[in-house]
């Protein structure tokens, strides 16, 4: 036993090698049998961190904005909104490819933007009005038609992409398209060039939510209508030159590396301040060095494990916000039925017995590694529902917590007993078990942090092994995912939520993003109340988020791990941009003062 112990990552370790790539930190921490790290590191609260710039001054003329993104891979290039599946890509459309409609600080649809929603709750029906004057980028103006094209594309039996859910067999007449058996979708109707009536079987609140239950994107149908719908997502207006109706448009793509944006002369909110917007793909390792020599004005998905490294940098402003993401554990438990477009849940999986997931949650202390390796920008996550969204998240539950005792207590009441007495526990058939966990590299803490994992789990006697040996790159690990690859039984990743809390198009029965093909009566049935008509009333709505989360937690096929907040370094010659969920389109308005960063 003394050479496992000795042998064991254990979290004072993970820390320290954390802590030493930001420079350096003195920590207490576990010992083998999984203490608690306390100490030794500063937090931060991200609430204290402005939400825009303070630049005063006038932007100058023909301004040039040079754009980061954090990442260790290269972006995808799916830019359209119907086929585009992770953040990077939306992080490079965000300059160019804009939403039909704006929101407020709780994510609810406001008629700001581009159109207008209506939503008649006794007709079942919703209209969209274009407002006059919002024009693609090459001269066309959206019409109806570009507001109806996106069902047609999504619905469609050939559609290659994976956001055909239940959110679209609401509307009348869905199923019968998707199926073949009618060339339209009767439920939806063009009243004149400038509206569009949508009917439903049901509705509910989604629906009021920016990125819900309404479709909230337009598709250029003069420029998509002669592609072939399996052919779409490959094609040169996907991915070489979109047709958009934002501020800017995409005038120069370097496959998984860049893009050039040029101000859209036609664009219907204004006019763009800036000549030129460029766009990079720029890895981790370097960031930081980059923004030292000033060779950026803003970055996204800047890491936050390295904040310490770039929290005071001469030049430049920290803006700071919750997301709506969170990192988790997820556990394989059935695959996919792509003819069917519903999940199969397997009762017979390796990871089926929830007393086997608990007992992995209870073996973590996620309080600390959000402390220590993210300087308080992570905490603890608590639920499946992020508190930025504050009238659905349940802030009375507690979450999985480092429980050693009760991990342990799980898996021997479950059968997972060690039967040769060497420290490690075999199935309940007394046969080795080991578990096949995969995570994605990239960043100072992504090894440190699943080393941790692994050894916390090793701690209360389960054998868990890499998938593939190592850390998977980005693209790698999510086709592995969405494929089912056998060699997974359990993954940590992250969700971005989008804007909707409701969990159907992540936890639904006929949702592809369902990654865990976790399925069950009970959660069909919960998922069904948080999307019903009775949750208009907003004391039912609550009642029925709360009563999923609390489900989640006991089932535990996802186990939430990290709530996350987020840093954009900012330039200070960079004005008029604000990054307020609830602000209007901001590569509207942003400019620069100067002509160099200082």
């Amino acid at each position: 036993m003394k050479k496992k112990i000795l042998g064991l990552v254990t979290l004072a370790s993970v820390l320290t090698l954390g802590l030493a790539a930001c420079g350096g930190g003195n920590s207490k921490g576990t010992d083998s049998s999984g203490g608690s790290a306390t100490g030794g590191s500063e937090t931060t609260d991200v609430a204290s961190f402005p939400i825009a710039t303070t630049n005063k001054d006038e932007a100058i003329k023909d301004g040039v904005l040079d754009v980061a993104v954090a990442t260790d891979s290269q972006f995808k290039g799916l830019f359209q909104w119907e086929f585009y599946q992770d953040a990077y890509d939306n992080m490079f459309m965000g300059p160019s490819h804009e939403q039909l409609f704006t929101n407020d600080g709780d994510f609810k649809i406001t008629n700001d933007g581009a159109a207008s929603l209506d939503l008649d709750q006794e007709a079942k029906k919703a209209t969209i009005t274009l407002k006059d004057g919002v024009t693609w980028s090459d001269g066309e103006p959206v019409t109806a038609d570009d507001i109806i094209f996106p069902y047609e594309i999504i619905g469609h039996k050939d559609y290659t992409g994976i956001r055909y859910d239940e959110t679209f067999r609401r509307i009348v007449g869905m199923d019968e398209y998707h199926d073949g058996k009618a060339d339209s979708i009767s439920g939806i109707k063009k009243v004149d060039d400038k509206t569009v009536e949508i009917n439903y079987k049901d509705v509910n609140p989604s629906m009021l939510q920016a990125g819900g239950g309404v479709w909230s994107y337009a598709a250029p149908k003069h420029v998509l209508k002669d592609i072939a719908i399996k052919d779409m997502e490959s094609s040169d207006p996907v991915r070489k030159n979109p047709v958009t109706f934002g501020p800017y448009y995409m005038s120069n793509i370097v496959p998984g590396e860049s893009v050039e944006y040029s101000p859209n002369e036609h664009y219907w909110n204004g006019t763009p301040q800036l000549k030129k917007i460029v766009m990079t793909s720029v890895p981790t390792s370097s960031i930081v060095e980059a923004l030292k020599s000033k060779q950026y004005d803003m970055v996204y998905q800047m890491p936050t494990d390295i904040y310490d490294t770039y929290k005071d940098l001469d030049g430049y402003t920290n803006l700071g916000r919750e997301q709506t993401s969170y990192t988790y554990l997820g556990f394989k438990l059935g695959k996919w039925n792509k003819d069917k477009s519903h999940v199969e849940y397997n009762p017979d999986s390796k990871m089926a017995d929830k007393a086997l997931r608990q007992a992995m949650g209870y073996a973590l202390d996620n309080g600390a590694v959000g402390d220590r390796f993210y300087a308080g920008l992570r905490s603890n996550a608590t639920s499946l529902i992020p508190p930025v969204f504050k009238t659905t998240h349940n802030s009375e539950m507690k979450g999985y917590t480092l429980d050693i005792d009760k991990a342990k207590k799980l898996l021997d009441d479950a059968g997972y007993k060690d039967v040769d007495g060497d420290g490690i526990r075999e199935g309940k058939d007394g046969k080795k078990f080991t578990i096949k966990f995969a995570s994605m590299s990239g960043g100072e803490t992504a090894q440190p942090l699943a080393d941790y994992y692994i050894q916390q789990w090793k701690s209360i006697g389960l054998n868990v092994e890499y998938t593939t040996g190592r850390l998977i790159e980005f693209n790698s690990f999510y086709d592995k995912l969405e494929n089912d690859d056998p060699e997974i039984d359990v993954y940590q990743a992250a969700w971005n939520t989008g804007t909707d809390p409701n969990p159907d198009g992540l936890y639904g029965p006929t949702a592809a993003f369902n990654y865990t093909r976790f399925e069950s009566d009970e959660n069909t049935e919960l998922i069904n109340n948080i999307s019903s008509s009775k949750s208009f009333d907003a004391d039912y709505q609550k009642e029925a988020f709360d009563k999923w989360q609390e489900y989640a937690f006991e089932e535990a096929f996802v186990i939430p791990t990290l709530f996350r907040n987020e840093v954009l370094p900012i330039s200070d010659r960079v004005t008029n941009f604000s990054w307020a969920y609830d602000a209007p389109n901001p590569w509207a308005t942003v400019g620069v003062s100067a002509d160099t960063r200082k």
